[in-house]
């Protein structure tokens, strides 16, 4: 793990010199980019009026300000003191802001006092075993109730800028999702072990319009109780099917059966029969509720021309589904999870 921060640290001395939006994005385009995608990426976060937020990774405090007109109080983290210092000097005007420069995998933090952690390209820069242990603290410094959003480059880099060596972790958003789902830690009570609940995992609209890439993906968690008593020791409903009945080896031997792109029997026919009769037009949006892995939202695109949000239960259905919108590059079709989640936090879907 030393050796893994050593190359991390030298990485980042590389690219901290100028302490600019550019170095710290790596990509040239960074002033425009971070033009659009700010605010696509504020609107998924929840409101956080009176809330004690912790920045990991704030860098030279992009979102910083932002979280400051938001929040109660905003402690800022990041491992540059370049990045620290340039931060401080925009933003330390703020009553309720405090600078911290920190390796994260080594920050003390008191256990249930965070309302909601931010990280915007963060855990990439740690290794498997690093990042296991930092979901864990970071779900037991949450308060019950509390939020963790985070964005990773998933699957390949997406910057522009040289790099000689890279230490990165492409991880693929499945396993930012497993990860997610597996971890536990004890309530403040003790006893009552609280874990992950998902409310959103979405693209950045941002990447997919400018850059043509679809692996910048977001996801939003709550810190919920997880039952003691769950059979088979699932935590909730979606944990059981993902686990049971549609494993992903589950979900392709259904595929084989019904056709592709669909798990239930009608297929591709039925799916234009009755899309057939909606008189869709181009630019229209769609809300696909309980989309599989889906079939209907990729002919729904590819025949008229409308964006559809596809919303299943199943996280592997998802997962599936968003693989194949990239390999159709189908950027009008957008996959989140959970579908049972959706009704309590509606707002976080479109944009």
């Amino acid at each position: 793990m030393e050796r893994a921060r050593s190359s991390m640290t030298e990485f980042w001395k590389e690219h901290s010199k100028a302490a600019t939006v550019e170095e710290m994005m790596l990509d040239a385009g960074a002033r425009e980019l971070t033009q659009h995608e700010l605010p696509e990426i504020l609107s998924m976060l929840p409101c956080l009026d009176g809330y004690r937020v912790l920045e990991l990774g704030a860098g030279i405090g992009r979102y910083t300000s932002h979280l400051l007109a938001r929040a109660g109080h905003v402690t800022a983290v990041d491992f540059m003191d370049s990045f620290v210092e340039r931060n401080r000097q925009d933003n330390g005007h703020h009553s309720n802001a405090t600078f911290i420069q920190a390796d994260v995998t080594k920050l003390d933090v008191i256990q249930n006092s965070i309302d909601f952690i931010f990280s915007n390209w963060l855990l990439m820069y740690l290794s498997d075993e690093e990042l296991k242990s930092f979901m864990e603290k970071m779900l037991g410094w949450l308060r019950p109730g509390g939020f963790l959003f985070f964005r990773e480059s998933c699957n390949h880099r997406s910057g522009d800028s040289k790099r000689d060596f890279n230490p990165t972790c492409y991880r693929s958003d499945t396993q930012y999702s497993h990860m997610v789902s597996s971890v536990q830690v004890e309530g403040p009570e003790g006893g009552q072990k609280f874990g992950f609940e998902m409310v959103l995992k979405k693209k950045v609209k941002t990447y997919i319009e400018m850059k043509n890439n679809p692996n910048q993906i977001c996801w939003l968690l709550e810190k919920v109780p997880h039952s003691s008593n769950s059979q088979n020791e699932f935590n909730t409903f979606q944990q059981f099917l993902d686990n049971q009945q549609y494993t992903r080896r589950g979900i392709l031997r259904y595929e084989k059966m019904f056709g592709a792109g669909y798990i239930s029997t009608g297929g591709p026919s039925t799916t234009k029969e009755f899309v057939d009769l909606l008189n869709l037009k181009p630019g229209q949006k769609v809300l696909d509720v309980g989309c599989g892995i889906g079939g209907g939202d990729f002919y729904m695109a590819k025949t008229f021309g409308v964006e559809v949000l596809g919303l299943d239960l199943s996280d592997n259905m998802v997962d599936i589904a968003m693989e194949r919108a990239i390999t159709e590059k189908l950027p009008l079709v957008r996959l989140n999870v959970p579908l049972s989640y959706w009704f309590k936090h509606q707002r976080y879907w479109f944009d």
